[in-house]
């Protein structure tokens, strides 16, 4: 397994923890979805972020300094 899904999967796990630690509180089905949406979204980023996901490549790279017409 990678890094990427290894993040995801303790990510998954932390995320359905939370879900029904709420939903075991009483707390309303929307706002446990909209919690789980948001927390997918930081989850992901911060796995590809710890991943490297767009730093081992420089041609999949974004930004200013990735023209190819500037590289030497």
């Amino acid at each position: 397994m990678t890094n990427f899904s290894i993040y995801m999967v303790g990510v998954i796990l932390a995320i359905g923890a939370l879900g029904y630690g709420a939903f075991a509180l009483g707390v309303d089905p929307m706002w446990i979805g909209i919690g789980v949406a948001v927390l997918l979204g930081l989850g992901l980023m911060g796995a590809a972020r710890k991943a490297g996901i767009g730093r081992d490549n420089p041609d999949n790279a974004r930004g200013p300094n990735n023209n190819p017409q500037n590289r030497r």
